[in-house]
Order: C-alpha cells, then structure tokens, then sequence
C-alpha cells in the first residue's frame, strides 16, 4: 500500500510540474501577412523568373510551403472575412466586396463574428491591424472595435500609393467609391500626414511595433494593399526591374519587391530582439492574380474573380523555426480559414470560440503526427457573378484530396488537380460517382450558407439610388 501511495504522490508531482511547465511556456507571438491580388507564380519559391522574392523566398526555406493552399473566396473582402474569423463567409453573410460607405453599421464584418484578434487579446495578446481592413468602415466596424489595441491604414478595399495624391482629409470628403483611395491613412482613430511610399510605411509601422512589444506576445495583422492597383512604385522599386519590357508588369515587379524589401525588414527586427523562433509567420495572398498584363498565376487555370485554381489557390508559407522543420512543401490541401484554428491551438487551447470554426490545426500534420488530409473537402460558393435583380448566377466548387468538382458558366466539370492543376481534361463523365458525391457534398454544405447580406461593388450604383445620402454629412 505504502507503495502504492509512493507512486500516486510522484505521479500527481509530474503531473503538477509538467502543467506549470506549459502553464508558463512563452506564448509565440503570430503575424499573418497578407498579399492583394498576388499572382500565384509571382514569388521565387512557385518559380517565379523576373520577380525576386528573397524575403519570402527564405520564409519557404525556414517554414513550410503549402503548394495546395488555398482562399475561400476569389476577391479580397469576403476572402479576408474568412480569414479574420476561421469560417466560411457565407455562413454569417458577407458574400460580396463590401462598398466604402462609413455610415453603415450592416456594410461590413456582422458584430455577431469573433475575429481571431479578439479571440488572441483573451489570451493578453497586445494585437495591431495594418494596411487594408476592407472588413466595414463605419465606426462600429472598424479595426480597434474589433479586437486590435493599434491601427495604422486605411478601410476601404484599397488606397493610392503615394502620399501627395492622399488629398481628402477624411471620409467626409469622399463622393465616390474611388475617392476612399485618396483619403489620409488612419492611425487609431485618427487622420494622419504621412509622408512615405505605402508600401514602406505599412513595413515601418510593424516593425515599430515589434520594437514596442517585444517583451509580450503579441499578434500582427499585416495586410498590404500592394500589388493591388493601382499600379504604382517609386524609382527606387522600378530600377530593379529595367529589364522587363512591359509597363505594367515592371511595375507590379517593382511593387511586390517593396513589399518583399518591408517582409524583409520584419524579419531581421524578430531576429534583433531575440524573438525569431518563437514567431509564427504565416504569408499568403488574399486571391489569385488578375491578369492584366502584370499578375501571373502559372499554370494555374482562370484569375481573380472565378473558382478555377487562378482565383483561389494562391501563395501560401508559414514558419515557426523554433517548433516546426523547415524546409518541407506539404502537398495536401490547406486553407487560410486553417490559421485561425492553428493559432487558437497554439495559444488559446482551453478558449472557447464564439462560433464554429472551419479550419483546422495544421501544427500535427506539419510535425508528422498526423499523415492523413487536414480536410475531406473544402467548399466554395462565388456570389461575385450574382446579378442585383436577384437572378442568381451562382458558382460552385468542392475541392476534395485528389478531385475538384466547379460549376459555373463555362463549365460543369470535374478535374484531377494531383494529375494536373490546368483544369483542362474534364472527368465528369468517367469519374461519375465521384463527380455526383462532391456534387451531394456542395448540396449539403450550400444548406449552411446565407445570401449577402450587403450589396456589393457590383452594385454601387443601386446602393446610391437606396441611399442618396450615403456621401452627404
């Protein structure tokens, strides 16, 4: 018996000790950054020739490469509202762009989500948002009522690149949809003069931050409007890149390599301060390039704005050196809903979310623990094409380990992506049972999802007809 009691009391000792140990185990700090309308072949480590990417290119090297790692919506706001909240957007609505309208508390990311910077703040994370919100501009909406201590950018869904054309004080001002790209950038609450390319400021701003909190977990949100247009890079971007004959993509070049220069930057403060491996650094693209004679997706069927793998698959790396091998290129497919789930796991494992997330942690399939696919499919509904007289011209796709079934106006098909990522050779007719239960799938997850529950860019036009006050103050 005495034995017994031995063993018990050395057990509950380990027990006691080992959850100290995790108790006190410094909390990585997390940084999402985040490319507009990056071309999937458009970074060193997909192959890219003309546009080198080194910063990124060594975020690949010491990190993990998601070579299937995809959005969960071809254009940029709905696609960020996934990402901020870890679920699929049409499940609370925002199936569309929003438009810039600050005095609209419904034009935007419902008060009903948590943001994963809410969900990191319960976990004493100091927590900063930078570059592009495009989540809602009234105030209720913005950044600091929606789990970040600091902002620094701008709301609406992009922004003009050089500071003298910044000539609206704010969005009183505005008497379009295209005069929010002029407005003054946004510190906090308040207008600033800012005096440096965006691109460069939205860099120096995080690197500030880092430098201030340093000594604390923290979480950055970094969400660059570059490459986004419009296409505009200082000399000293556009020099690196003489050799490039075209004027729109020697301009683009010259934009993501700003962005690569500041990513760089972010990186060497991590390193100064001691603070690199414990970082998680996750970079991707908000949707698939353009391809207006400056993005390139590659092989990759279809741009921007459809389901084809152009406008959804998209660069995708993260690292953590202390934790995670670098490295690897994990081949299944990912998704960016997965990153508020694997940072929940890391840490805030015993918070519970406020809703249902969709992703997945990523973190054992990356250590090896577990080998099978983080998903059995990931779904896509694309309401980008749905007509304002509510004639539904709805795109559809499911996307499971070897097999994509998409339906929209050009195709009813289904293609082998393992065997060949162009979607061209449709296999609807030979993989029958295979294209009906992917069918039956979309079928039961379209059940899930709501309409828009705002109209979108599409329909700028009719909100003003419905709103006729929308720019009077």
């Amino acid at each position: 018996m005495k034995n017994i009691y031995t063993f018990l009391f050395l057990y509950i000792t380990v027990i006691s000790c080992s959850s100290v140990i995790n108790e006190n185990t410094e909390l990585p700090n997390v940084i999402i950054i985040l490319a507009d309308d990056l071309g999937y072949a458009d970074v060193g480590f997909n192959g890219s020739k003309d546009i080198k990417t080194p910063h990124i290119d060594d975020i690949a090297k010491n990190g993990v490469v998601f070579s299937e790692g995809y959005v969960s919506y071809p254009v940029c706001g709905p696609s960020r509202a996934g990402l901020i909240t870890g679920r699929y957007q049409d499940t609370f609505g925002f199936g569309k762009n929003p438009l810039f309208t600050p005095k609209d508390p419904n034009m935007g990311l419902p008060l009903s989500e948590q943001t994963i910077a809410d969900m990191l703040k319960l976990s004493n994370y100091k927590t900063f948002a930078v570059g592009k919100w495009h989540l809602g501009a009234h105030e209720s909406l913005r950044p600091m009522k929606r789990g970040f201590d600091e902002f620094f950018g701008f709301l609406t869904g992009g922004h003009r690149y050089f500071p003298h054309e910044w000539d609206l004080e704010d969005e009183t001002k505005v008497k379009s949809q295209g005069g929010a790209y002029r407005t003054k950038l946004l510190r906090n609450e308040q207008r600033i003069e800012e005096k440096e390319y965006l691109t460069d400021a939205l860099s120096r701003e995080s690197v500030n931050f880092i430098e201030r909190n340093a000594n604390s977990p923290f979480f950055i949100y970094l969400a660059y409007n570059a490459p986004h247009g419009p296409l505009q890079a200082t000399e000293k971007y556009l020099n690196r890149f003489q050799e490039i004959e075209s004027k729109n993509r020697r301009t683009y070049a010259a934009m993501v390599s700003a962005m690569d220069d500041g990513i760089g930057t972010i990186i060497s403060k991590l390193k100064e301060k001691g603070i690199y491996d414990n970082t998680i650094v996750y970079f991707l693209s908000d949707n698939g390039g353009r391809l207006r004679g400056d993005s390139d997706n590659g092989e990759l069927r279809g741009k921007k704005g459809n389901l084809f793998e152009g406008g959804i698959r998209v660069p995708f790396v993260m690292q953590w050196p202390g934790q995670i091998k670098g490295g690897q290129t994990f081949d299944k497919p990912v998704s960016s809903l997965d990153i508020f789930a694997t940072s929940k796991a890391i840490t805030s494992p015993k918070i519970i979310p406020k809703n249902k997330l969709h992703g997945v942690n990523l973190i054992p399939f990356l250590k090896g623990e577990k080998k099978h696919s983080p998903h059995s499919n990931l779904f896509w509904r694309n309401n980008f094409m749905q007509n304002e007289n509510e004639l539904r011209t709805e795109a559809s796709a499911v996307r499971s380990e070897k097999f994509k079934f998409i339906k929209n106006k050009q195709v009813d098909a289904l293609y082998n992506l393992k065997k060949e990522i162009s979607e061209q050779t449709n296999l609807k007719d030979q993989e029958k049972e295979m294209y009906d239960s992917l069918k039956n799938e979309y079928k039961r997850w379209s059940k899930t999802l709501m309409d828009p529950i705002f109209l979108g860019l599409l329909a700028n036009d009719q909100y003003n007809k419905l709103n006729p006050d929308r720019f009077k103050y």
